[in-house]
C-alpha cells in the first residue's frame, strides 16, 4: 500500500483537470492540500501497527491488503471499522 507522500506524488501524474474559480488547478494545489492531507492520513494509518485493524481490510476480491477507504464493505464490523477508522491518526 502507498503513503501519503506516494499518494501525493501520484497526484501530481495525473492530468491537470480540476477547476477552481474557472481556472485549471494542479491536484496538488495549494488549495487541495486540506483534502489531500485527510486522504493521507489514511494511507499512513495503514502502515501503522497498531492502526492496521481499522485502515486495512482484506479484499474479497484479491485476498490482498487493501486501504479500508476502498474496501467494498461485506460486513456491519467493515462499517464500523470504516467510520471509526477515519480517526487514523
Amino acid at each position: 500500500m502507498r503513503t501519503q507522500k506516494q499518494y501525493i506524488e501520484g497526484l501530481r501524474k495525473m492530468k491537470r483537470n480540476l477547476y477552481h474559480n474557472g481556472e485549471k488547478i494542479d491536484r496538488d494545489d495549494e488549495l487541495q492540500m486540506p483534502a489531500l492531507n485527510v486522504m493521507g492520513v489514511t494511507f499512513d494509518g495503514a502502515q501503522d501497527p497498531e492502526l492496521e485493524d481499522l485502515c486495512t481490510a482484506t479484499s474479497h476480491l484479491t485476498g490482498e491488503k487493501i486501504s479500508r477507504f476502498s474496501h467494498i464493505h461485506q460486513s456491519v464490523d467493515d462499517l464500523h471499522k470504516k467510520q471509526y477508522g477515519y480517526r487514523c491518526h
